[in-house]
């Protein structure tokens, strides 16, 4: 029997060597694009809640500035007054409760007017104060006149 020269026995030891590498290699690219994925739709949640917010503050001082219309030239003081924002605009899907409460007697009575925005209000229109929708936001204003 004829010897097996130096070079093919290294070769026949390291056979397989780059199919464990390559495989191990697309693990590792795999679970970081994974990664990646879960970063980005966290982002975009993220700034979609932001959004959200920042249209909930808009809807929360139009009703606020509505109350104090209401005050100083109406001189009504509603109790409670609930809306939804007008249709085809971008505040559309926000409901507004607006409260009118007057604070002290005599002639140094004081209003106090509260704006509250939700864009998930509960059956009877008013913004709840805990929602499990993640997407829910509120935002509440007060002015005192």
């Amino acid at each position: 029997m004829k010897p097996i020269p130096r070079i093919l026995r290294l070769r026949t030891r390291q056979a397989g060597v780059g199919i464990v590498t390559a495989i191990f290699l697309l693990v590792v690219l795999a679970g970081l694009a994974v990664a990646m994925v879960g970063i980005t739709t966290s982002q975009q949640a993220s700034a979609n809640v932001d959004l959200l917010g920042a249209r909930a503050y808009q809807a929360a001082r139009a009703g606020l500035e509505w109350g104090m219309f209401r005050r100083t030239r109406n001189q009504a003081c509603d109790p409670e007054s609930r809306f939804k924002m007008p249709d085809g605009t971008s505040l559309s899907n926000f409901s507004v409760v607006v409260t009118c409460a007057p604070q002290g007697t005599g002639d140094l009575v004081r209003y106090l007017i509260t704006s509250t925005a939700c864009n998930v209000p509960d059956a009877q229109g008013r913004c709840a104060a805990v929602n499990d929708n993640p997407e829910s936001v509120r935002r509440t204003l007060e002015a005192e006149l």
